[in-house]
């Protein structure tokens, strides 16, 4: 993955869709992943979490991949969408993803909040699909350059 700290090990390019392709291919498996979980009586909230924070983080960083943009190795999606929305103000329409930050590894390890609502596992779906979508299309224009 790519480092705000320029090191041999993890740098961008100037734009890099060779890793934003391997990041939005990852993505798409927790995404798909997410489409199955429905069910909250089958899949906890802290695994749909998981994957829903896992979808996002992933999609995050394809996008600031295509920009050159580098980014620390972090699951905080809060601190990279404070990467990406000075550059990209359209980016603030995936605010909502932030929210699965927790799930990376607070809740993945331990229960959540046992008094918190219900994830709405639809708009997560949703939202994290417009997120792919978005992705896939800045990056078919990359790679078409």
């Amino acid at each position: 993955m790519c480092s705000r700290a320029p090191c041999a090990k993890a740098r961008c390019s100037m734009s890099d869709p060779k890793q934003a392709r391997i990041l939005l291919e990852a993505a798409e498996r927790d995404f798909f992943a997410l489409r199955g979980m429905d069910d909250a009586a089958v899949f906890a909230d802290e695994i749909f979490g998981f994957h829903a924070q896992q979808a996002a983080e992933k999609l995050f960083k394809a996008w600031l991949s295509l920009m050159g943009e580098s980014y620390p190795p972090t699951h905080d999606l809060v601190e990279l969408m404070e990467i990406l929305t000075p550059r990209q103000p359209e980016a603030a329409r995936f605010d909502g993803l932030i929210d699965y930050t927790p799930y990376a590894v607070q809740f993945r390890y331990g229960p959540a909040d046992a008094g918190a609502a219900p994830l709405d596992r639809d708009s997560a779906v949703g939202l994290a699909a417009a997120l792919l979508e978005e992705v896939r299309r800045r990056l078919t224009r990359a790679e078409s350059l």
